[in-house]
């Protein structure tokens, strides 16, 4: 299922059988220095291993992706991304897909050398998909696009967010609004593969959104690609609100829960009790 040396199937091909297979979830991989403390674990590279792996034991044989939250590796210097670097290469070993969440997006060469550190073959990093940030305007992430499409991999942009400061920037523009142009653009990246599942561009889309898509005439099926949906549980998302918010979108939705199943641990069987609710309640 994932691909850690790319070619194969495209990465929305493999994640809508991901999804067919194991429901429309992916578990957030979140480190925080709170959720360290809660299972008995220092706030070290030590504690910062044992909680990524115990997390990807838990999940990886229930969920259709895991997504690591690359700041939490970073804030531990090079010895934590030495430990992200285990858990991608886990991932690919475990069958679960792989989404870095690391919200990259700059111009030129430097979008490149992005590109290149999570979507290139034979990198380190390499994840099966990663998140990027497009408010340098959509076509300046054209070197991962392009990278990802040549490797098999995935993006998913940043399109409509749910925390408050994002409509600020999101939502201008009205019945033309930004998000609306960074939706359209995805739609048009996945065109040429509109016969498959899903298309290998999805976007970020907040769970918690509610009638924002609405507001901004924004049809989310146009997009022919996954909506990334972080929001469910903690933030106070549930599988109702998803259904009800993304309407005919719904199958293209990959719900993201963090905290609400990691608060269960520190045990395995206690997170895999708490992934097996959730995707119920999906």
């Amino acid at each position: 299922m994932p691909s850690s040396d790319g070619g194969g199937q495209r990465f929305g091909t493999r994640l809508a059988a991901a999804m067919a297979a194991r429901g429309q979830l992916c578990v957030g991989i979140d480190p925080h220095p709170a959720l360290l403390a809660a299972w008995g674990l220092d706030d070290s590279v030590q504690g910062l291993r044992s909680f990524s792996h115990t997390v990807l034991e838990a999940v990886a044989p229930l969920a259709a992706a895991v997504k690591p939250q690359v700041a939490l590796y970073e804030r531990h210097g090079s010895a934590g991304l030495a430990v992200l670097e285990e858990i991608l290469a886990a991932c690919a070993q475990a069958e679960v897909l792989s989404i870095a969440d690391a919200k990259r997006g700059d111009i030129g060469s430097t979008m490149a050398a992005y590109a290149d550190a999570w979507l290139r073959d034979g990198s380190a990093l390499a994840a099966d998909a990663v998140t990027l940030s497009p408010y340098l305007g959509f076509e300046s992430l054209r070197p991962a696009l392009d990278l990802a499409a040549r490797n098999g991999r995935g993006v998913f942009v940043l399109a409509l967010t749910s925390n408050p400061e994002g409509a600020s920037v999101q939502h201008v523009g009205g019945s033309d609004s930004v998000a609306k142009r960074i939706v359209a653009a995805a739609g048009v990246e996945n065109q040429p593969h509109a016969q498959d599942a899903l298309g290998s561009v999805g976007l970020v889309v907040g769970a918690t959104v509610g009638a924002a898509l609405e507001q901004l005439g924004i049809d989310l099926r146009s997009v022919h690609g996954p909506l990334l949906a972080p929001g469910l549980g903690a933030q106070g998302a549930t599988g109702a609100d998803l259904r009800r918010s993304f309407g005919a979108a719904h199958p293209a939705v990959l719900a993201t829960s963090s905290r609400g199943i990691l608060a269960a641990g520190p045990t395995v069987a206690a997170l895999r009790a708490a992934t097996v609710e959730t995707l119920r309640e999906l």
